[in-house]
């Protein structure tokens, strides 16, 4: 398996958080934050982002996924689910990519039928050729091709995660 150079390397991940921040704290001002970050993916991206929203916030997590590898099974295995109650905050759901959707929006009807005073979505990576659901996002850092990705969080077999860039992946012929 290889992985090649960066796609996006380190400074340009950390540039884009700091937009993506600075706007989540402009239009959170004043309002009751809870930022949910989705694991595993969003580990790293999502302290970078939450340390650099200037806006008082409370943090959880949700832990799900549908893919096994590479692949997605289309089915969503939720291991870890909020436990704040959301009926009195303002919801910010902070994911790593948005690839066929599936995912996140299993996620999102969660979120929504527990009645927040309103929810949106930030994600870091957006491959729109991918999307078989069509899910509503707020805040998109890049919009990227479709090619398999790993690294800042992202993960070919639970592996490459660690790296602090983001580069395509490939198997080795």
């Amino acid at each position: 398996m290889i992985v090649g150079k960066p796609f996006l390397s380190a400074g340009q991940i950390q540039t884009k958080v700091g937009e993506l921040a600075r706007a989540i704290s402009r239009d959170y001002a004043g309002k009751n934050l809870l930022a949910v970050g989705i694991l595993k993916g969003s580990f790293m991206f999502f302290p970078d982002l939450v340390r650099s929203i200037e806006v008082p916030l409370m943090l959880d997590f949700i832990i799900a996924s549908s893919y096994v590898k590479s692949q997605t099974t289309g089915e969503v295995k939720i291991y870890y689910d909020v436990r704040e109650d959301l009926s009195d905050k303002d919801v910010l759901l902070v994911d790593d990519i948005v690839d066929t959707g599936i995912t996140l929006n299993h996620i999102r009807e969660r979120i929504l039928a527990r009645a927040p005073l309103s929810l949106k979505i930030c994600a870091l990576l957006d491959k729109k050729e991918r999307r078989e659901v069509d899910v509503p996002l707020d805040y998109v850092g890049y919009v990227i091709p479709n090619h398999y990705v790993v690294g800042y969080g992202l993960d070919y077999d639970n592996k490459y995660r660690n790296l602090p860039y983001i580069s395509i992946f490939r198997k080795k012929a």
